[in-house]
């Protein structure tokens, strides 16, 4: 049986690490790592450029580098636990046909993130680690996994 293949997508620091506590199911799959933590030795990883709202420029250049790596890996699921990488992962991932997993961050306990915000519209599974935070129309609570 052919392994799914798995784009996995966060911003550096406390997002990474949060994708990285999946790691183990991930293995089980063939797993593509996206991320700008420059320092990290997992073996399928591409790193893109650190961007966020307030540098549109650098936004522009993430959203290309994320889309010609879903182009290239062609995966069947892209998750992200966040920012912007994952937003772009996300909505590129829904273009080409991929089902979606948003999981916002767990440090999100009063509001969704702003990336959550938006890539929830695109996601086909989208999480909330806070039963507060879940809602109709918005995303769902499992439990806390992170």
């Amino acid at each position: 049986m052919k392994k799914k293949k798995v784009l996995a997508v966060a911003s550096k620091g406390g997002h990474f690490i949060q994708l990285m506590r999946l790691k183990p199911v991930f293995d089980r799959c063939d797993t593509s790592y996206v991320t700008n933590q420059k320092r990290c030795d997992i073996k399928d990883l591409t790193c893109v450029v650190d961007a966020n709202r307030n540098s549109k420029l650098l936004l522009i250049l993430l959203f290309l580098q994320v889309f010609w790596v879903v182009l290239i890996k062609r995966p069947d699921v892209v998750i992200s636990t966040g920012a912007a990488p994952g937003y772009f992962a996300v909505l590129c991932g829904k273009l080409v046909g991929a089902k979606t997993i948003w999981l916002d961050s767990i440090a999100n306990a009063e509001e969704l993130s702003l990336s959550g915000q938006q890539a929830g519209k695109f996601a086909d599974l989208w999480l909330t680690q806070w039963p507060t935070l879940a809602k109709e129309n918005g995303p769902r609570f499992g439990g806390r996994v992170l």
